[in-house]
């Protein structure tokens, strides 16, 4: 289990604040979720500090540089982790930690992801005049949409290829749908989801993925993707979304397959849990998922 508090990616909740998802990790181990896994401990992976500095729209990523920089230095722990044969189980942090796994897989060969997530963050120049925030552009960065210092790091563009991503879980009025099918990347939004059953959407990611010319395949998982019914403490929770029982129907067969590599969680935002009880449905949701 390695911590990978990078807040780097997401705009400020409020004027002269951060974003709290750097607390992820304290939250899910304090309630145990390095014991349930019986998981080694990998330590943690400090981010540089949040710091938008003059950043105005149109000037691009903001905190680009400082991201950069942690990218090397998560998918070097990423990478060490894979060729002692470790399972990485990654906790965010926000949605452009994807960078660092999706580096450290580039290194190694060709490998697919499942994103599951609320939404696509797959805003990019092409589609969008509103750059800024990774989190919300982090598939389209690692597909090798947008600005060179986060999308070609070691001359690596693309981190991963259109055809070996599968996106799961955003909501049903998610505007890019229609761009990632014209681009051949498979979409099940919440109604296919649940016209199609939980397991049977997971059997048709690894169809997709378990293929001869991939050395494996990576698991995102943004909690946003989860209903603001029982996960509000998100940045951007929006209505309609999965039931912890369904995440764990999804969850449970992706992280069982012999060809997933490993997994990441982010967005989860302790401050916005008060009383520490998401945090606890959070952390049985994920023990559930990866023991399978």
């Amino acid at each position: 289990m390695l911590d990978a508090p990078s807040n780097l990616g997401l705009r400020p909740p409020a004027a002269g604040t951060v974003p709290g998802c750097y607390k992820l990790p304290g939250a899910l181990r304090d309630n145990g979720l390095l014991r349930r896994l019986a998981a080694e401990d990998a330590g943690c992976v400090t981010p540089p500090r949040y710091d938008r500095g003059s950043w105005q729209t149109g000037d691009g990523v903001f905190n680009a540089a400082a991201m950069a920089a942690y990218t090397v230095k998560l998918a070097n722990r990423i990478e060490a982790l894979l060729k002692d044969d470790r399972f990485p189980v990654v906790l965010g942090g926000d949605c452009s930690i994807l960078l660092g796994s999706a580096l450290a897989l580039s290194r190694r060969g060709r490998y697919g992801l499942v994103f599951l997530d609320g939404h696509d963050d797959f805003r990019h120049a092409g589609n969008s005049g509103n750059i800024g925030a990774a989190a919300g552009e982090d598939l389209a960065l690692v597909t090798g949409r947008g600005q060179a210092d986060l999308t070609d790091i070691e001359d690596r563009r693309p981190y991963m290829r259109d055809s070996d991503v599968v996106v799961v879980g955003i909501r049903d009025e998610e505007t890019s749908r229609r761009e990632l099918e014209d681009l051949g990347i498979p979409v099940w939004n919440v109604s296919r989801i649940r016209q199609a059953g939980p397991a049977a959407t997971a059997g048709a990611a690894l169809a997709h993925l378990e293929r001869a010319e991939l050395e494996g395949f990576w698991v995102h998982l943004d909690v946003d993707v989860l209903d603001p019914g029982v996960m509000p403490a998100v940045d951007s929770p929006d209505s309609d979304g999965l039931q912890h029982d369904e995440l764990i129907a999804l969850l449970s067969p992706l992280l069982a397959a012999p060809a997933c590599t490993g997994f990441q969680v982010t967005v989860f935002d302790p401050d916005l849990d008060p009383d520490g009880r998401l945090a606890r449905e959070l952390t049985d949701t994920l023990a559930a998922s990866l023991r399978g």
